[in-house]
């Protein structure tokens, strides 16, 4: 009796586990998604790459003019869960991505998953980058290939147990990662919508401005409320219309700081946000217009 009692454990756990893993797998999307898009339009592709900061994190660190455009890797990323290195993603055949595929790239940006169908950590922010099109992440791609060569190889990311198992992204995936909207706005207006999808995708402010939990997922009710600083000193501001700080900017005050790092008092843009700033000033007036109109279209929270 005992013996079999041991068997039937055995099959429980065994189909439970199975389960569980089938239910968190890394699921890419299918090869057909990324097919047809036709030839990258570069220039949207680099507006994009500068609506998405990949500078900030994956060029060596203070670098300026075109050592921006070098993607070397290696930025160490501390956080709470442990020290997380920025990889090389230059066209360098050996240490970047100079061997991937589009579909490869999408998969990783939108999906979180590796060449070799691993997870990936989310401090590569795809749960934001989740929500870029089909089409900008061919025209991203198409940039990013024009970019120089690294051969810099980052060191592998230092985490202890169990947050160096991958598996267990799944279960994350499964609880935080969705493409759907962060919060209500009213889309109808274009310029909101297009704001929208800038700072919820590309753009991922979330990641800095939004608290978290205690697994790492955001605190949904408190979108761009602000946040302890990632970086371990101070804190992120809260950028909705319920700031104490900003409440009273104007949407030409905002267009104004992300254009010049001014704000309306004349002070100056400070810490992480410089680089930010400074990426985001690349972009089209209209697009800044439109991030500014979001900014003051969100729930207010105090």
């Amino acid at each position: 009796m005992r013996i079999r009692n041991l068997a039937l454990a055995a099959v429980f756990f065994g189909a439970a586990a199975a389960a569980a893993w089938f239910v968190t797998r890394p699921e890419p999307f299918a090869a057909s998604h990324w097919e047809g898009l036709g030839a990258p339009d570069l220039a949207n592709g680099e507006q994009i790459f500068w609506a998405g900061g990949c500078t900030s994190c994956h060029a060596a660190a203070k670098s300026e003019g075109e050592a921006r455009l070098v993607l070397s890797g290696g930025l160490p990323l501390n956080s709470p869960f442990g020290t997380f290195h920025v990889p090389n993603i230059s066209p360098d055949e050996t240490a970047g991505l100079g061997e991937w595929s589009l579909a490869e790239f999408g998969n990783a940006m939108t999906r979180g998953v590796g060449r070799n169908g691993e997870h990936l950590y989310p401090s590569f922010p795809y749960g934001s980058y989740a929500r870029l099109t089909s089409k900008d992440i061919n025209d991203l791609w198409g940039f990013m290939q024009t970019l120089p060569k690294s051969a810099n190889v980052a060191p592998p990311h230092e985490l202890p147990f169990p947050f160096n198992i991958r598996l267990l992204l799944g279960g994350w995936k499964l609880l935080f990662l969705t493409d759907q909207s962060r919060v209500t706005v009213d889309t109808s207006d274009p310029k909101i919508a297009r704001g929208q999808y800038l700072v919820e995708g590309p753009g991922h402010c979330g990641e800095c401005h939004t608290p978290r939990n205690a697994l790492g997922g955001f605190e949904t009710n408190l979108w761009l409320a602000g946040a302890p600083n990632p970086e371990g000193e101070g804190r992120i501001p809260n950028i909705t219309p319920g700031s104490r700080s900003i409440s009273g900017w104007s949407e030409s005050d905002i267009v104004g700081y992300l254009q010049t790092g001014f704000t309306p008092d004349f002070d100056t843009v400070g810490g992480s946000m410089v680089e930010v700033q400074q990426n985001l000033a690349k972009l089209p007036a209209a697009d800044l217009q439109a991030i500014a109109a979001y900014l003051k279209a969100v729930p207010a929270r105090e």
